[in-house]
């Protein structure tokens, strides 16, 4: 494989349009578990628009689902940020922070039912009227990863259960900075 260097660019946007709304007991981000292993038990919806339901075909069969969306509560990031679990700053790819350059989130939650457009999901960790881009099959044959390193998580890690979003990314601002 050939070395990526500078290259042109070709695109300067993208735009998605939402598929739907996440529903969630959870009214702002602060308080919000932060990972879905952190919110165990916690039920939410998935109102997809009655236009994409005929996508939803077949996926019952699924016990999990990857729910792909947009931050619209997340301030844009600088390229560091202080993650929740740590109190050092650290490159924002390498965090799971909500605020990012791009403010796209991801979450494996339990699918339990569809009920015509709407998915009945467990382990939810997102905020109420999140927007919903895109709906996955979670396969671990696909996903799952062997030979796993954590980084800078693994000192960490055991605080996930009891951290809770404290604010820290909420909207404040419209810009990328590095530091």
């Amino acid at each position: 494989m050939e070395r990526p260097g500078k290259r042109e660019r070709t695109m300067t946007q993208i735009r998605y349009k939402p598929i739907g709304v996440i529903h969630t007991p959870f009214r702002s981000p602060e308080g919000t578990p932060i990972q879905p292993a952190a919110a165990r038990g916690i039920v939410g919806g998935v109102d997809v628009d009655p236009e994409y339901a005929g996508g939803l075909k077949d996926l019952e069969g699924f016990s999990h689902v990857v729910l792909i969306y947009h931050f619209h509560k997340a301030r844009l990031a600088h390229l560091r940020a202080r993650p929740f679990l740590d109190d050092i700053d650290r490159g924002v790819f390498a965090t799971r922070s909500p605020a990012r350059p791009n403010t796209i989130g991801l979450s494996v939650v339990r699918l339990l039912r569809i009920e015509e457009n709407i998915l009945y999901v467990q382990n939810v960790d997102i905020v109420d009227g999140t927007p919903l881009l895109d709906i996955k099959p979670y396969v671990p044959e696909f996903d799952g990863a062997d030979d796993v390193k954590i980084g800078w998580l693994k000192d960490n890690i055991r605080k996930l259960g009891q951290t809770r979003d404290d604010g820290r990314f909420g909207v404040r601002t419209q810009s990328v900075k590095s530091e």
